[in-house]
């Protein structure tokens, strides 16, 4: 088993956390111009264009199922050539279907420039890829840093809903496409410069970690511990022969579908319960601010409580707000609608953070990508399922009662699922080394500044 290098002293702020600030604006943009705007847009376009929902949500889906194919190749090629290439190409395709959608007539036209921009957007410039890099970067601050990083993800539930309502609302959806396009191409291009493949391949350890540190008590057990996630790093090929892979896989899938569900239909749902856009936008908004805020929660709880327990409780914390929402609804309560949606919001808050460390914690860092894109199709299918299995309920029935109670069991599923997940055992480190050596790793020969 190569052994990681252990480089001199340096000064100055960890690369890594400039790694975080990425991730920030990425999963802004990724989750903003996608998920979180759906419902924006929904109602305008179905009115002006005279679509069913199920005809608007049958696009969002089919960009759902994209992204998950997209992601189990797009994995293997985060290990080996980092997240920057990804970011710039799909950051330059995911603007231009965006304002390309501006033009469209035709629910086909719609459909296509959705899959482009969705599979482009969180494929190529979201999650997946950001994630996999800080799990590489970091592995004693990891739950820190992916919790931080993934504050993209709140804070566009905060922003986007309320902005883009008004832009929609007074330039109307076709120019709200341009203004959407053009904010993916300014934030997404210089930001995907500032991205790396993992910290070896620049000299470093991970969390910053230097050879000086070996002469403390805490130096020595931290360089362990980097040693050991690294040595203990399972392959995609023997991460699929143990159960713990399928249990968080489908366990997400429910997640997801839950997520996607309420992100493209939560507006449509509140204006059907008396809200108004505004006020349905500020309730969305009210969600954003519960991801937000439980970042820090998230954050502190993951170096005290296992991963796995904090997992199943975000499912069923977004559960739980989901039920609040109906009775919201059915009681005519506008308060308790906003309430709702900030305890949804605590709970989608942790989706994130914590499906990122899981992985990294059951199955190392050294192929993360590989192994995490294992559960992507399956995550995406569920996720692109729901948007159109509840737009389709709500055509036939014509209110979203029955589909929210069902998204509900699906979060008690999908926690039972995390909950009974054991992580998997420490493969055998024959070779591996009680201290880190000024070596560099097999994986980095030839692979040196690989992404410039």
């Amino acid at each position: 088993m190569a052994e990681l290098a252990a480089p001199a002293r340096r000064r100055g702020v960890y690369y890594g956390w400039w790694m975080v600030a990425g991730a920030v604006v990425a999963q802004f943009v990724a989750v903003g111009a996608t998920q979180q705007v759906a419902g924006v847009f929904l109602r305008p376009m179905t009115d002006d264009l005279g679509w069913s929902i199920a005809q608007f949500a049958l696009a969002g889906s089919l960009a759902f199922a994209v992204t998950g194919m997209a992601g189990f190749v797009v994995g293997p090629f985060i290990d080996r050539y980092g997240p920057r290439p990804l970011m710039l190409g799909g950051g330059l395709v995911y603007g231009a279907a965006l304002i390309a959608a501006s033009q469209i007539t035709a629910p086909w036209q719609f459909i296509a420039l959705q899959m482009l921009a969705g599979g482009a957007g969180n494929s190529l410039t979201g999650p997946l890829v950001v994630n996999t890099a800080l799990s590489k970067w970091f592995v004693l601050r990891r739950g820190w840093a992916i919790a931080l990083g993934s504050m993209g993800i709140g804070a566009a539930g905060l922003v986007v809903p309320l902005t883009m309502i008004r832009v929609v609302d007074s330039l109307g959806w076709r120019d709200a496409y341009v203004v959407l396009g053009v904010a993916v191409w300014a934030l997404i291009l210089p930001t995907a410069l500032i991205m790396r493949r993992q910290p070896e391949d620049y000299g470093m350890l991970p969390d910053g970690r230097e050879r000086a540190d070996e002469g403390t008590v805490q130096g020595r057990a931290d360089l362990a511990a980097v040693q050991a996630d690294y040595d203990n790093s399972y392959t995609r090929a023997e991460a699929v022969r143990t159960p713990a892979v399928w249990l968080i896989t489908f366990g997400m899938a429910f997640f997801g579908l839950g997520m996607t569900a309420v992100l493209l239909h939560g507006i449509a749902f509140m204006t059907d319960a008396g809200l108004t856009r505004t006020q349905a936008a500020l309730a969305l908004a009210f969600g954003g601010a519960g991801n937000l805020l439980s970042k820090f929660a998230w954050g502190w709880l993951l170096a005290r409580v296992h991963v796995r327990v904090l997992f199943a409780f975000c499912f069923l914390l977004a559960g739980v707000g989901a039920t609040l929402m109906v009775a919201a609804d059915q009681f005519g309560l506008p308060w308790l609608m906003h309430a709702a949606l900030f305890v949804w919001g605590a709970g989608f808050g942790g989706g994130i953070p914590l499906s990122e460390f899981i992985w990294a914690k059951y199955y190392g860092r050294r192929h993360i990508g590989a192994v995490r894109s294992v559960g992507v199709p399956f995550g995406i299918i569920f996720g692109a399922s729901g948007g159109l299995v509840v737009a389709r309920y709500y055509d036939a029935v014509g209110d979203y009662t029955g589909a929210w109670l069902t998204l509900v069991a699906c979060y008690v599923v999908g926690a039972t699922l995390i909950g009974i997940s054991r992580e998997p055992p420490p493969k055998a480190a024959a070779a591996a080394s009680p201290r880190l050596r000024p070596a560099l790793a097999d994986e980095q020969r030839g692979a040196v500044h690989r992404d410039g």
